[in-house]
């Protein structure tokens, strides 16, 4: 059985806070997360910018106004990152630097920990766990920003694993990507990082992509259904495509353990 089937049905019954996992060496294997839809139920920034709108009735209505535009270009891979940078501005105009960035993304955690520990996929953590239990270099390389899914990793005490995120920055009197951790960028960043060889690499997004094809043993989880048929064109015979609790989403079912 390889590595990534292994850690798929490895489960850990210590509490995470007094969990104490051994420092991976240089050389171990690097374990690559995403995160939304992966080690989260859902779009992580998504629902902060949409808390962000939310608290401005004038930046709501702006967002309404060009939606016409910017939500067909957010619907396709091509333009998506232009139509998320579209929607980012409007939510984020006023904010002139990355420190009141980083607060109100503090503070969209401290007010929606129910709803955040909800999302966060209990079978995922498990694998994050096995993964680290085991002395793997895990990372987590997400579209998110950093900051963001560090404060969502810290309520399951993983606050420690490298996030590689988004790089955001002031940008016309607001926050704008300096550049988008996505696509062939994200393996760009990894390798940057240290990251070059990658053992296992777990996504459920057809923008990873480079990402899963550059990994020994890619792993696809809660894909798109429409995406299924294409991750086992393009990937390795036998790639498991499996689904970690994510009911609108598919894959084979991977039952928690009790």
């Amino acid at each position: 059985m390889n590595r990534a089937k292994r850690c798929v049905s490895y489960s850990s019954r210590m509490s995470e806070a007094t969990q104490n996992f051994p420092t991976p060496r240089d050389e171990a294997p690097v374990v690559v997360f995403d995160f939304d839809h992966t080690l989260y139920d859902g779009d992580s920034f998504g629902h902060v910018l949409g808390w962000l709108l939310k608290r401005n009735p004038l930046r709501f209505l702006v967002a309404l106004l060009a939606t016409p535009l910017l939500g067909p270009m957010v619907a396709f891979l091509p333009t998506r990152r232009r139509g998320i940078t579209g929607y980012v501005w409007i939510g984020t105009f006023g904010l002139h630097g990355r420190r009141s960035f980083d607060a109100m993304i503090d503070l969209y955690v401290a007010t929606h920990q129910a709803e955040i520990r909800q999302r966060l996929l209990p079978i995922a953590l498990d694998v994050l766990r096995g993964h680290r239990a085991s002395g793997d270099r895990v990372v987590i390389a997400t579209g998110a920003p950093p900051e963001l899914a560090r404060a969502i990793l810290a309520f399951v005490t993983h606050q420690d694993v490298p996030v590689i995120g988004t790089a955001v920055g002031p940008r016309f009197g607001a926050m704008g990507a300096r550049r988008h951790c996505h696509n062939e960028e994200k393996v760009r960043m990894l390798q940057e990082r240290g990251y070059g060889e990658i053992a296992v690499a777990y996504s459920d997004s057809s923008a990873d992509l480079p990402l899963l094809k550059a990994a020994r043993a890619p792993v696809v989880v809660n894909p798109k259904a429409k995406r299924v048929a294409m991750f086992r064109s393009v990937l390795p015979p036998g790639t498991p495509i499996l689904n970690w609790g994510c009911k609108d989403r598919a894959g084979d079912p991977v039952a928690a353990t009790p």
